[in-house]
């Protein structure tokens, strides 16, 4: 009987997954192109169709051509068919800058109300188009967040928000 539960736990093993984030205290901080990027999310903030919850999200995203884009969270009645701010900026990069990798996207958010001092994260459908948009350029994206005030998280790629993701080339034949 010892045997078979020594070699049970012979064949596990352990996996460990770290994500490291640059944290800056605040805005003035950042390298000036960063600030322009996160700058242009939060005037993307203005353009949010938020009438149900009222939790506006703004994103920006620079390409590697230079070029940079806005978006903003779009809702709808039936929540399920909302569109999120990063997904909004990544549809518009594809269809006006075909086969253009991007560089990096800020994200950040804005409650009425409520002053957000914590870096607001992409929900779990953002990570994997975020994800995904990486593999299709054979780049990664680095991604900047902020909530209204405070501290902004630097992350070197979106893989970071989606460690052991699904990627498409299991689907590959």
């Amino acid at each position: 009987m010892e045997s078979k539960a020594l070699d049970f736990f012979a064949i596990m093993k352990k996996i460990v997954l770290q994500t490291s984030i640059e944290v800056f205290p605040d805005l003035a901080a950042l390298a000036p192109a960063d600030r322009e990027l996160m700058d242009r999310a939060r005037r993307a903030l203005q353009h949010s169709h938020s009438p149900y919850s009222g939790f506006r999200v703004g994103a920006a995203l620079r390409l590697v051509n230079g070029a940079v884009l806005g978006g903003s969270n779009q809702e709808n009645a039936a929540y399920p068919m909302c569109l999120c701010a990063e997904r909004v900026v990544l549809a518009a990069a594809a269809v006006q800058y075909p086969g253009v990798a991007a560089e990096s996207m800020a994200i950040t958010a804005h409650y009425p109300g409520k002053e957000l001092r914590e870096p607001i994260s992409p929900c779990g459908a953002c990570r994997q188009v975020i994800c995904e948009v990486e593999q299709q350029h054979g780049q990664t994206m680095r991604i900047l967040l902020r909530g209204d005030v405070g501290e902004v998280f630097v992350l070197a790629q979106g893989r970071d928000l989606l460690p052991l993701g699904f990627g498409g080339g299991v689907l590959e034949r």
